[in-house]
């Protein structure tokens, strides 16, 4: 038996969807932290959803406390924005799954309508599925990920439909630019030079070598958007270590 684990913070606009694509588990444990929208009235439509409420711990944490909740084992992580395939769901029903495996699948990278295919969006492919007695997600706040067993690939993919708007953007450049500097404090040095360098150097990747140029305008706002939070990554990071660096003195 597999239950579904999906974090959730005002996701009126994709959750339907989400839980939709996942009416075929018998469990499905929903962690929000905070919503102040419909969120959670959605939820409650399917008999299958479980809700918990936690405050932001960060994205690894939030993950394990939502596998804790679970009654059985085996956990697919899913986001808020990401919509299994039927296709995905009759795969990993069928599976004859192995504690000792972790299974990943490709995801499908949407945004303004369009399959992203360029600024290192596709392919894409994460292990979502594994058992909680023998892994487990990573502490970290943002960028997290369970740590690796043996990786079974599966074939069919997940639709994700993290940015659907500039808003989106935004939003998310702040929240895990500030995330990165709380996470990397101490452990990492930066300066006005270096997010500057960084930055520039995010968006030569995404817009040249990751042929980013390809995607038209989408191609061009998803690559300045990898640029940009990249600056203020290691520009939020340089002035959290000046303020750090105060305090001690």
């Amino acid at each position: 038996m597999i239950t579904v684990t999906i974090l959730t913070k005002n996701n009126e606009e994709t959750l339907g969807s989400v839980l939709e694509s996942v009416c075929s588990f018998d469990e499905v444990v929903l962690l929000d932290t905070g919503s102040t929208d419909t969120t959670l009235e959605l939820a409650q439509i399917y008999p299958n959803v479980k809700v918990f409420k936690s405050p932001f711990i960060g994205f690894g944490p939030l993950h394990n406390l939502a596998a804790q909740h679970a009654s059985h084992d085996w956990i697919l992580s899913l986001d808020s924005d990401e919509v299994l395939t039927p296709e995905l769901a009759a795969e990993i029903l069928a599976l004859k799954l192995d504690p000792k495996k972790v299974y990943s699948f490709p995801f499908n990278n949407y945004f303004n309508g369009k399959h992203i295919k360029w600024c290192g969006w596709y392919p894409d492919r994460h292990v979502r599925l594994y058992n909680k007695t023998t892994t487990s997600f990573t502490d970290d706040q943002v960028h997290e990920k369970i740590k690796p067993l043996q990786e079974v690939a599966l074939k069919h993919p997940v639709k994700h439909y993290s940015y659907r708007s500039i808003a989106d953007f935004l939003k998310k450049m702040d929240r895990y630019s500030t995330l990165f500097a709380e996470q990397n404090l101490h452990k990492k040095r930066s300066s006005f030079t270096k997010a500057l360098l960084h930055g520039s150097f995010a968006f030569i990747k995404s817009y040249i070598i990751k042929k980013g140029f390809l995607g038209g305008k989408e191609g061009y706002i998803i690559s300045l958007y990898n640029a940009q939070t990249t600056f203020y990554k290691y520009l939020k990071l340089a002035y959290a270590s000046r303020a750090a660096l105060s305090q001690d003195r």
